[in-house]
């Protein structure tokens, strides 16, 4: 088992990353890989969790140990698989997931891709008074963000639409907050997504 992996990104796409170490590319799913684009082309560390199937082993990579303690509660659950916890993740508003949980908040919970009012509850049953330990570590969200691609703004929409439909979520969400979007200059896919996040939790 895999604790963590420390080594030079050299990919970043709109499903995973790509971390070489000992002259080995590992692919992570990592929830928004555009998050790390600032790290591209420097030795950076995740943390990883395997997930192993009879038809596949797939690496999981988080930014840092909370993060990932996290995504282990929320897979703990029963309705909430690998890539769905990956999807609740992507937002980056961890501390606005911990406590919607806590303040049984099923509403917020539900605008994530694949989560119905049954899962919901199901997680806020799982887990509410289980994770409070995670909240001083979470403000990292809002002021640790690295990013920059440097091309064109609809090369970058498009890159960002192709995340979000990796992450789930569905024609119709997307194109409802397409328009929005398309208003605003934005440099980096990581900017898109920041506001397509919010768009799409807002509802």
């Amino acid at each position: 088992m895999y604790e963590y992996i420390k080594g030079m990104l050299v990919y970043v796409g709109p499903h995973y990353v790509v971390v070489e170490n000992g002259g080995i590319g590992y692919q992570l799913q990592v929830a928004n890989p555009f998050r790390f684009s600032g790290s591209l082309k420097k030795e950076i560390t995740f943390y990883v969790y395997q997930a192993v199937r009879e038809d596949a082993i797939t690496l999981f990579g988080f930014k840092d140990y909370t993060e990932k303690q996290l995504y282990l509660k929320l897979i703990s659950v029963s309705g909430i698989g690998p890539k769905s916890g990956l999807s609740i993740l992507a937002s980056d508003d961890h501390l606005g997931l911990i406590q919607a949980i806590e303040s049984d908040n099923v509403s917020y919970l539900t605008k994530f891709p694949g989560v119905g009012k049954k899962t919901a509850s199901q997680i806020i049953l799982d887990l509410k008074g289980k994770i409070g330990d995670l909240l001083p570590d979470t403000y990292w969200m809002e002021n640790n963000m690295e990013s920059g691609t440097g091309y064109g703004p609809t090369a970058i929409l498009e890159e960002a639409i192709e995340a979000l439909s990796g992450l789930g979520y569905s024609d119709r969400e997307v194109k409802k907050i397409v328009p929005v979007l398309e208003k605003e200059d934005f440099k980096t896919t990581e900017e898109v997504l920041r506001m397509a996040f919010k768009l799409l939790l807002k509802g």
